[in-house]
């Protein structure tokens, strides 16, 4: 992580009257109008759903914490995006093995902040989209480009499926709380996970692979947690997203920067994306504003981090479910869970030199035999016909 993401630069106003083309109001797109209309640009966003946030039907999320020393809402605040979204600090987490034991994991700080994505007040979306407003930029809805001219930057989401998580939203009257099983007859690959909060829950099967049988581990997953932990649901209703995980050569679409999912700026392990989403956003905007080289930026601030999650999660996918019941192990013993976290995404001799085996193995893993996406209505490719 290199010192921008410590300490922001701030941005010279620009005497530059002409108007920036966003596509995509995701958090990659608004965190570069922001970052452009408080420089003094003029921002148009182009959405191409009614609203912001469309697709995540108020899903819970966690915005990652672990990753650098600083703490993500001061970075946020540093860079002059809004903080202004509910979020609730999750320092615990319990976890199970595929044999149900349970393993306690702690942090002294905040592990992630959950949050909710959608289009209601309170939101991360909807908070991004009411700073944009307010610093003057235009946001039109249902208005998909096809091209553009003049300056701009893309960022309208994942292009492709490398994980899925699917699941349900519902009403609860369980506690808040974390709960994550890692076991492959769940969540191929993946993990499954319970957020609940204020009242309204999530439980969904992350998974890598099997993407065909998604409904066999959804309900796997549901009849885990309620023998596990007593999961209860009132009107629950099904959701499913998809994540793409790449690292691309070069983050541009001639000469316009490609932000958030679109590039593939994701977590590659747990598939965390909210906050390199939010950060490409700002890099793009500021490669915009500086004449900068954005590929050089994003890749300072985030490339061996990107790098590194390849590798880890090509380690995680060898396990198998004896060696995530040792994985499990291993982190329940941790004083701080956020600092172990943290050191197993750092840059290391070791790792280096597996990145290109992971590369190759990670590539291969996406061509899913389980999912030819022929005569298939899992959620990757009901989203793909969108």
């Amino acid at each position: 992580m290199n010192a921008y993401t410590k300490n922001p630069r701030p941005v010279a106003v620009s005497s530059s009257g002409s108007r920036v083309t966003i596509a995509g109001a995701g958090p990659a797109g608004l965190a570069a109008a922001i970052t452009l209309a408080q420089a003094g640009k003029k921002v148009t966003v182009h959405e191409a759903q009614k609203e912001v946030g469309h697709r995540f039907l108020c899903d819970f999320q966690g915005l990652e914490n672990w990753t650098t020393e600083g703490d993500v809402l001061e970075f946020l605040q540093k860079s002059g995006i809004t903080t202004q979204f509910r979020n609730l600090a999750c320092r615990n987490v319990t976890t199970f093995d595929a044999w149900g034991h349970e393993y306690q994991v702690k942090s002294n700080k905040p592990l992630f902040y959950l949050l909710e994505r959608g289009p209601e007040s309170g939101s991360l979306d909807s908070a991004l989209l009411e700073q944009a407003l307010s610093l003057g930029v235009t946001v039109q809805f249902n208005s998909r480009l096809s091209k553009f001219k003049g300056e701009g930057i893309l960022a309208i989401g994942p292009k492709a499926a490398d994980a899925i998580a699917v699941g349900y939203h519902f009403e609860t009257e369980m506690p808040d709380g974390c709960w994550v099983i890692c076991d492959n007859n769940l969540a191929p690959k993946g993990y499954a996970y319970l957020l609940i909060w204020n009242g309204k829950g999530t439980v969904k099967s992350c998974m890598f692979s099997g993407f065909k049988q998604e409904q066999v581990y959804v309900q796997r997953t549901v009849d885990t947690f309620k023998r596990l932990v007593g999961l209860k649901m009132t009107n629950p209703v099904s959701h499913g997203g998809v994540g793409n995980f790449t690292i691309p050569a070069r983050a541009y679409q001639g000469n316009r920067p490609i932000a958030g999912e679109q590039a593939g700026f994701q977590d590659t392990l747990w598939g965390f994306g909210i906050r390199h989403a939010i950060l490409s956003g700002i890099l793009a905007a500021r490669s915009l504003l500086e004449g900068s080289d954005y590929d050089k930026l994003w890749s300072d601030a985030i490339g061996d981090q990107l790098r590194t999650s390849v590798v880890n999660r090509l380690l995680f996918s060898l396990l198998g479910n004896y060696g995530y019941r040792w994985f499990l192990q291993q982190q329940s013993q941790q004083k701080d869970i956020r600092t172990y976290l943290r050191q197993s995404y750092s840059k290391s001799y070791f790792k280096q030199l597996m990145i290109p085996w992971a590369h190759a193995m990670i590539k291969s893993a996406r061509k899913d035999k389980s999912c030819n996406h022929v005569n298939c209505e899992c959620v990757w490719c009901r989203h793909g016909k969108h």
